[in-house]
């Protein structure tokens, strides 16, 4: 059995809960085997005392006894002691306990108000005045142990306010009071803070997360344990290579779009949007970056061997099984069969987006008007719809052919019959290449079948009227994809159609609805015990616009805290739209970053910078930031009814949202926010059931 060294994942980075009032530090642990660490002298003579702070950290069982714990068993996380330096007590120090105390204000308010200190006012006006006034009384931080860096850090609250000369001081006294002090460092938690770190004295060491990230090996993303043979392959090879639902696969980097697997293991770090990332949180199997992977002697040493791989929150391990164990855990892990809502073919009209999810019925559940929706016009368009009438959130002008048209362009030209003699035949089921042949014949056949001449006329006659002058953008939108608890992210494809060549407008209808039976879809179908035969696909129709500046991917909370104690927004963006967002090539990096739009001053954290940009420049313009805030804070609070907390769900809720900068309407101004798609996230917290 091989167990993965204990390492901070970039995921503590990107939560730095320890610096944040109110949150808690993640995983790793303490410890002496940093070079540059001063000999240690613990102040608690009773390694069983508890304590509620210390006014200097002299070993690593001091530094243990006081570090917060995860905020949650499947977070990652850096162990972290949050600090409180008091100036108006002579600049007394204090390490408080952080696992006893979660938010300063609670340890202050118990042990350095009155008596001789001044009184602790209210937690509203406590938090008004000491993270953004410069006479404050306080200055509030944490020292975090980045173990995979071998990293100590003091940080502050990304919104935090506090001059460079409160940062020294607060720096210094850490400094002198622990046995780290030689090795620490002050690690700016936001652009703004990292914007004041610039002022700070030339002995005071500055490192940035990317110095962090650098030091990271693991990467953990969608946390379990998963029983499978573990295969080696390229991402490039997937194409022509047949994986099973019964591997575990170590790639050299994340694929754009995978078949089912056990679980996944790729040598370069996913974006958590990536859409491999997403379908492993669906399915609840484990997904992992681990640099060297597809060298990595250990794993080298089980290829082609049933192993049970865990992927923990600051872990990860892998050991041999035997074929009764991976028979038993596959038997186990069987997923629940999922039912598609049932077509509504009674829906025949080329229907405006802002009248396809009409709003709910006072007393009736939005849920349910989008369940409802989804019957005649599928998941992306009952959900685009809903966009279309928030004021905050631009998109384009759109219509959408119901599923009718997919279900009459499937009897007309006799596929439905076609599907159901490749169903019967016993080879289809069992050989992946003699199935991915005859999936691959259905395809042909769809991309040259006729098309419903009533059809045809209908959408002429509203392109030629409502959307001339650009190439028309044909989008999946199915009942089987875009759903709580069955996103089925990246399964079909979407096509561009030039009106001034009809044939071409036909082909892109053709193509996509033929996306409906790539090998992958329907084995993920399979292994979900879906009917391929309730399969239906209306079209979400707009104007294509190519050439944008800017493309990315959100999602409305914060996947790195899913306690809810830091809620921020997570984006991935990347200039102009060549580079594919959620699957970079290998070496392209994006602009990801945190966006704390509800916090004051709302700060930024840069995770990583897109390699496309010229050093010191982002993606997105400041403005652009906050335009794109606006949008995903409606888009949160408009979709919660259906899916958040007002909808009955006490767990974490987000919603996944894809946009885009476009000057197109307007040359040569500013480009401009669109956004793209919005559709339940399927991270942890999300339900398991579809609607």
């Amino acid at each position: 059995m091989y167990k993965g060294t204990r390492i901070t994942s970039i995921v503590a980075l990107a939560l730095l809960a320890s610096a944040l009032p109110g949150a808690c530090g993640g995983g790793g642990g303490g410890g002496t085997d940093d070079p540059g660490v001063t000999e240690e002298v613990c102040e608690r003579t009773d390694p069983g005392e508890s304590t509620e702070f210390l006014k200097r950290v002299g070993c690593a069982a001091d530094f243990e006894a006081l570090a917060s714990v995860p905020i949650d068993a499947s977070l990652p996380g850096a162990r972290s002691v949050k600090v409180v330096l008091d100036q108006a007590d002579q600049n007394a120090l204090y390490f408080q306990n952080s696992v006893l105390y979660l938010i300063h204000y609670d340890f202050v308010s118990s042990h350095l108000s009155g008596d001789a200190l001044p009184l602790v006012p209210p937690l509203g006006e406590f938090n008004a005045t000491e993270y953004f006034t410069p006479d404050r009384r306080f200055v509030l931080g944490a020292v975090t142990h980045y173990e995979g860096p071998g990293v100590w850090a003091v940080e502050l609250s990304p919104y935090d306010t506090a001059s460079a000369d409160m940062i020294a001081t607060l720096f210094r006294a850490v400094k002198a009071a622990s046995f780290f002090g030689s090795k620490l460092a002050f690690h700016p938690t936001s652009e703004a803070v990292a914007a004041e770190a610039k002022k700070l004295p030339a002995d005071i060491p500055v490192v940035s997360t990317g110095d962090l990230y650098a030091g990271i090996d693991y990467q953990p993303l969608s946390l379990g344990t998963a029983v499978g043979r573990l295969h080696f392959a390229k991402a490039a090879d997937l194409d022509t290579e047949y994986l099973s639902h019964q591997d575990i696969v170590v790639l050299d980097e994340a694929p754009n779009d995978i078949s089912v697997v056990q679980g996944i293991i790729t040598e370069e770090f996913q974006t958590p949007l990536s859409h491999v990332n997403v379908l492993s949180q669906n399915r609840r199997t484990p997904n992992m970056g681990l640099r060297n992977a597809m060298s990595h002697p250990d794993l080298l040493a089980l290829k082609d061997k049933l192993v049970e791989l865990t992927a923990g929150p600051s872990s990860w391990s892998v050991r041999e099984v035997t074929e009764a164990e991976a028979e038993a855990f596959w038997e186990a892990h069987k997923p629940t069969p999922v039912t598609l809502p049932e077509m509504d073919l009674t829906v025949t009209d080329l229907r405006d987006l802002e009248e396809v999810t009409p709003d709910p019925a006072e007393g009736e559940p939005l849920r349910d008007a989008i369940k409802k929706a989804v019957l005649a016009f599928g998941g992306k368009s009952a959900h685009y719809s809903i966009l279309a009438r928030i004021p905050e959130v631009p998109i384009q002008k759109a219509f959408s052919i119901p599923m009718y048209y997919y279900d009459q362009f499937m009897k007309q030209n006799g596929f439905y019959e076609q599907i159901d003699a490749m169903l019967a035949d016993p080879k289809f089921a069992t050989d992946a290449a003699a199935r991915d042949k005859q999936l691959k014949a259905l395809r042909d056949a769809m991309k040259t079948a006729p098309v419903d001449a009533e059809l045809q006329e209908l959408l002429k006659a509203k392109i030629e009227a409502e959307y001339a002058g650009h190439p028309i953008r044909f989008r999946t939108s199915t009942n089987s994809e875009d759903l709580d608890g069955f996103p089925c992210a990246g399964c079909y494809d979407s096509n561009t159609g030039d009106p001034t060549d009809w044939e071409d407008v036909l082909d892109a209808i053709r193509k996509t609805y033929a996306s409906a039976w790539k090998l992958r879809t329907f084995d993920e179908r399979t292994y979900y015990g879906i009917d391929h035969r309730t399969i239906g696909m209306a079209l979400l129709v707009h104007h294509n616009f190519p050439d944008e500046e800017a493309n990315g991917v959100a999602i409305t909370n914060n996947p790195f805290d899913t306690a809810g104690v830091q809620p921020a927004f997570y984006v991935n963006v990347q200039f102009g739209g060549d580079v594919e967002v959620v699957a970079p090539p290998a070496g392209v990096t994006n602009d990801a970053f945190l966006y704390f739009f509800n916090q004051p001053n709302q700060p930024v954290t840069y995770l990583t910078h897109s390699s496309l940009m010229p050093e010191g420049q982002t993606v997105l313009s400041t403005a652009q930031v906050h335009q794109l805030g606006v949008a995903l804070d409606a888009i949160h609070e408009r979709f919660s009814p259906a899916y958040g907390p007002a909808s009955g769900n006490d767990g974490w809720y987000a919603m996944d949202v894809e946009f885009k900068f476009d000057d197109d309407a307007n040359p040569g101004e500013p480009p401009t926010l669109y956004i793209k798609q919005a559709r339940p996230y399927p991270g942890r917290g999300a339900s398991a059931g579809a609607p």
